[in-house]
C-alpha cells in the first residue's frame, strides 16, 4: 500500500526509477490505491508517459485526471498554484492523490533551480493537508545533483529497495541554496522607472519585446506581467526599479530589479482567496510566463521572466 500512516496527513515521497518497468511498478499501485478508495487522483507527468500508464490501468484510467506536465508545468513556479493546488482545492473532502513529475532529462540548466525550489516548497504548501504527492525521478537520465536534491526535498524515498526516510531531508536549505544572484545578461536594453514613468516604461518594454519577435497573445501576457511587476516595485520595492529586456535564443527575457525583499518563499505560488483584494501580481506573472527565476536579499529583489516567441 502507498497510503501514509494514519497519523500523517501529508505524504511526499520521491520515486527513483531506472526503466519503464520500475516506473510502472512505482506509480500504478499508487494510482490504484486512490481510485479504489474512491478518492480523486491526478497524474501530472510528461505526455509521453500517459499512454504507458493508461495501458497498465485499463478501465481504471477513466477515473484519473491526466495532465501534461511539460505544458502545465513548463514554468515550475506555476505548478503549485496551477496544477497541484488547483486540483487539490477543487476536491470537496478526503485524501487527494497526485503524481507530479516536474523534472525530466530535457529540463535545461536555466530551468533547474526553479524546479528544485518548487519541489522544496511543496512541503510548505501542503503541510497538514490530507494529500499524497508522488514525484517520479528518472534516475537513469538525471544527473547526480538532481538526485541528491531530491533526497533533500522529499522526506521519503522509494526505489527498488523499498520505501525509507531520507536522512538528507532539508527543504529550506534547498530553497536558500538556489536563491543565488542571477547572471547579468551580456546585452540588454535598460530603463529606470518610478511612479511617474510606469506607463512609459511599460510601453517601452512592449516595443522592445515586439522588436525581438514576441507577438500576439504572448506579447499581451508579457504586457500584463510587466505591469504587475513594475507596479509592485513602486508600491513595495522602494518606489523605483530597473527594467531590462533582451533575447536568448527564441525567448524574450526581461527582468525587474528593485529594493524590495520577498520574505515569503511561497509568494506567487499560492492561490489567492476569492475575496482577497490584491496579492495576485506575482501569481499572475508565474501563470503567464514560460519560466520565472528570482533572487531576493536584503539589498533587493530581481524577478526574471522568459517568454517563448
Amino acid at each position: 500500500m502507498h497510503a501514509p500512516p494514519a497519523d500523517e496527513l501529508f505524504d511526499h515521497p520521491a520515486l527513483f526509477y531506472w526503466d519503464d518497468q520500475q516506473y510502472v511498478e512505482g506509480t500504478v499501485p499508487f494510482i490504484l490505491d486512490g481510485v479504489e478508495a474512491g478518492e480523486p487522483v491526478a497524474v501530472a507527468v510528461p505526455a509521453d508517459r500517459h499512454a504507458l500508464l493508461k495501458q497498465q490501468l485499463g478501465r481504471f484510467a477513466d477515473a484519473v485526471r491526466f495532465i501534461d506536465m511539460t505544458q502545465a508545468g513548463r514554468n515550475p513556479g506555476r505548478i503549485i498554484p496551477g496544477v497541484l493546488r488547483a486540483f487539490a482545492d477543487a476536491q470537496p473532502s478526503g485524501r487527494v492523490w497526485i503524481i507530479g513529475e516536474p523534472i525530466w532529462p530535457q529540463r535545461t540548466d536555466v530551468e533547474y533551480p526553479a524546479c528544485a525550489q518548487h519541489e522544496a516548497l511543496i512541503n510548505a504548501a501542503f503541510r497538514g493537508r490530507a494529500v499524497s504527492i508522488l514525484c517520479p525521478y528518472d534516475a537513469a537520465g538525471l544527473d547526480a545533483t538532481v538526485l541528491a536534491d531530491a533526497h533533500a526535498t522529499h522526506p521519503l524515498i522509494i526505489d527498488p529497495g523499498g520505501r525509507r526516510t531520507s536522512p538528507a531531508y532539508d527543504p529550506e536549505a534547498v530553497v536558500a541554496r538556489y536563491n543565488q544572484p542571477l547572471t547579468p545578461p551580456p546585452t540588454a536594453k535598460t530603463a529606470d522607472f518610478g511612479a511617474p514613468e510606469l506607463a512609459a516604461v511599460r510601453q517601452w518594454a512592449t516595443g522592445q519585446a515586439r522588436e525581438l519577435g514576441l507577438t500576439g497573445a504572448r506579447l499581451q501576457d508579457m504586457e500584463l506581467a510587466v505591469a504587475e511587476l513594475t507596479t509592485n516595485s513602486v508600491l513595495h520595492g522602494g518606489g523605483t526599479g530597473t527594467l531590462r529586456v533582451w533575447s536568448e535564443g527564441r525567448q524574450v527575457v526581461w527582468e525587474v530589479c528593485d529594493r524590495g525583499r520577498l520574505t515569503d518563499p511561497l509568494a506567487g505560488r499560492s492561490p489567492v482567496p476569492a475575496g482577497q483584494l490584491g496579492g495576485r501580481g506575482l501569481l499572475l506573472v508565474h501563470l503567464v510566463s514560460d519560466l520565472v527565476r528570482m533572487h531576493t536579499s536584503e539589498q533587493g529583489t530581481t524577478v526574471r521572466c522568459y517568454f517563448s516567441c
